[in-house]
């Protein structure tokens, strides 16, 4: 599915999804989650394709979170946990998957990013979770484990506890980035063409074996869907959620 929105882009051995949002700051719409859906579907059972590179238009934001209004027309519970699906087929790919961040990685952004296999990043980006101060949601369990994965427990415990946005500089030492650069199509064509030079057989071993560590150490509680549906049902989240389309402070319970 290519649209405005989500533009797909085909060459030997590598696809490219570009999000092209930049009036929204490329904020993730359910048609923008359900045209990656249809292509992580179709990539699942591709063996020609070796590599996708994610990245986005604009240069101010990666994708700063979900479109809010999407949340007033569906069941927020069951969009979150279609979400949730989306990003653990993205993760279980037997490509190896690349996020080019050029600016904010926020919210969806950065679980998007974090369910990819490496992060390439711009000196302006900046990568966080502030929905304790915006939204007043919660994420799934299995979206907070693979932050911790990648940017270390301690970092991501600032993030979503603090609302602050970390910076490409701390996200690198954190090992969270592979690197921090100023050409980002130089570095991600740099990395793309080594992978292609690569023994794909190794490359797809490998990925299986770091995908099976990862669903040890990062599988959800029984509790999470009973979590999340207390939150996502509260007075916080309606808050958040009329705060954010009046363009408002929100104003949660004390």
């Amino acid at each position: 599915m290519t649209t405005d929105e989500l533009q797909i882009h085909r060459r030997d051995g590598v696809v490219e999804v570009v999000f092209d949002r930049p009036e929204r700051r490329n904020a993730f719409t359910a048609a923008m989650y359900a045209g990656m859906r249809a292509l992580v579907d179709e990539l699942g059972t591709d063996p020609s394709t070796r590599v996708l590179v994610l990245r986005c238009a604009g240069g101010k934001a990666f994708a700063a979170g979900n479109e809010i209004s999407d949340f007033l027309d569906r069941d927020a519970v069951a969009y979150e946990e279609s979400i949730r699906e989306l990003l653990v087929a993205l993760f279980e790919l037997p490509q190896v998957t690349i996020a080019a961040v050029d600016g904010a990685c926020v919210g969806g952004g950065l679980a998007v990013a974090t369910h990819c296999d490496l992060r390439i990043c711009t000196p302006h980006s900046r990568f966080g979770y502030p929905i304790a101060r915006t939204l007043g949601n919660a994420l799934s369990a299995s979206i907070v484990y693979r932050c911790a994965s990648v940017f270390g427990e301690s970092l991501t415990r600032e993030m979503l506890l603090t609302s602050r946005l970390t910076s490409a500089d701390r996200a690198y030492a954190a090992g969270a980035v592979m690197s921090v650069v100023e050409d980002l199509d130089a570095e991600v064509g740099h990395v793309v063409h080594g992978l292609l030079e690569a023994s794909a057989v190794t490359l797809r071993a490998t990925k299986g074996q770091l995908t099976h560590r990862a669903r040890l150490l990062e599988a959800e509680p029984d509790t999470d869907a009973a979590l999340l549906a207390e939150v996502y049902q509260g007075p916080d989240f309606a808050e958040g959620v009329r705060a954010f389309l009046a363009k408002e402070k929100p104003a949660f319970r004390r």
